[in-house]
């Protein structure tokens, strides 16, 4: 059974989760918002394994403490692979630092729809969700019944497309086929607390969502 560690970390307040198998002590680390020790602390205190580094999407707020992660916990850092390019390229990635954001920690490998992460005897599984960005992904348990969304799909909410590279119309379309397409008791972990709670689920957000509601996509 997969155990959660939710942290609010950084400038923007970016919910980084630690994901961790309870019988081999198998983990991820996902979206580390900053270099927050509490990260490593929890990681030591638990005796976990930390296997890869999970950016949900290659926007600079989550992926703030990357570095002192990576450095840290001797893990992998993994992007999707649209988004790896996407924001290494300096056009794409101007508005960011304009914004004060430094450079995006370069991927030590990259994923694709399908990637499997297996931790102890539960397999979480990269769909790709473009549309906030193109390479977004949310990362699925199906066993465990959880769905990691990023800046995806959010509590009564949807992620922002007005950013390079994002397309409000496709941000929907992977919502609504490929999200609310998992069992409606899949517990959704957001990449921000902005909704009346912190987590939801899929059924709850089929019903009660209000952007996802009025369009037939």
């Amino acid at each position: 059974m997969l155990k959660v560690i939710t942290l609010i970390t950084g400038p923007l307040q970016v919910c980084t989760y630690i994901v961790y198998e309870e019988k081999t002590c198998e983990a991820i680390v996902i979206d580390p918002g900053d270099a927050d020790p509490r990260i490593l602390r929890i990681i030591q205190d638990q005796s976990l394994k930390v296997k890869f580094i999970f950016g949900t999407h290659g926007h600079p707020d989550h992926l703030l403490g990357v570095d002192y992660s990576r450095q840290a916990l001797k893990a992998p850092f993994i992007l999707h692979k649209a988004d790896a390019l996407f924001f290494m390229d300096k056009e794409n990635f101007s508005i960011f630092k304009n914004w004060g954001f430094p450079e995006n920690p370069r991927a030590d490998a990259t994923y694709e729809e399908g990637f499997r992460i297996t931790l102890g005897e539960e397999d979480l599984v990269v769909i790709h969700t473009p549309g906030h960005s193109p390479g977004s992904s949310c990362l699925y348990a199906k066993r465990s019944k959880v769905v990691f969304t990023g800046d995806t799909l959010f509590v009564q909410g949807v992620g922002r497309a007005d950013l390079p590279g994002g397309n409000y119309l496709q941000m929907l379309r992977s919502i609504r086929k490929k999200l609310f397409s998992l069992p409606d008791d899949t517990v959704i972990y957001p990449g921000h607390d902005y909704g009346p709670k912190p987590t939801t689920t899929i059924g709850e957000e089929k019903r009660f969502n209000p952007f996802v509601q009025e369009l037939d996509l």
